[in-house]
């Protein structure tokens, strides 16, 4: 069994930039898993206001929810206060109970909290398809102050030299797992 885990797809990341690309990906992502009634487990990042208060994402805050219309597709929704959607959550009984063996990573952010749980995906001995262009990032070249940096390339060029994560486009996960190609 198969389960795509979305990453973050909450009011107070996807208002900071336009993410209308990697939106569209994902949604048709998630009709393809729920087509094949395949697992699509949404998380939700919540920050303490102690620790985090100015962040978007503070518990009880408009920006801290999911974006509506992806509720209604969620088989669970996982809340989280770390980058990784397996540390202290129900995360992996979820993906025990309903046998999966192989999860899809997309979301937001692609440096933090993508890139973290498609790494405690494998040590948890699944397998780990990282769907790079269906992830997204609030943050650019400016914020680490890298010219030319492209975060998304960064992250799944690590994923991919690390030869225990597959790393794929949108297009080449249509080819090779989309639902037209097993009708």
């Amino acid at each position: 069994m198969n389960a795509l885990l979305v990453l973050d797809p909450q009011i107070g990341i996807l208002k900071k930039k336009d993410f209308s690309e990697e939106l569209t990906r994902i949604r048709t992502i998630i009709s393809d898993f729920k087509d094949r009634d395949q697992l699509v487990v949404l998380f939700q990042h919540i920050d303490s206001a102690d620790k985090f208060p100015n962040s978007p994402l503070v518990e009880g805050s408009k920006g801290s929810k999911i974006f509506p219309e992806f509720i209604k597709l969620a088989d669970y929704i996982v809340p989280k206060r770390t980058p990784s959607g397996f540390m202290n959550t129900e995360l992996q009984n979820i993906l025990q109970k309903s046998n999966v063996n192989h999860v899809f990573v997309v979301g937001f952010n692609t440096e933090y909290c993508c890139l973290f749980t498609s790494l405690g995906a494998f040590e948890k001995g699944f397998d780990v398809t990282f769907i790079e262009d269906a992830t997204g990032t609030v943050n650019d070249e400016k914020t680490y102050e890298m010219p030319g940096l492209d975060i998304r390339d960064m992250v799944g060029s690590i994923l991919n030299w690390s030869r225990v994560i597959e790393v794929l486009y949108y297009a080449d996960y249509v080819e090779k797992y989309g639902h037209k190609r097993n009708r």
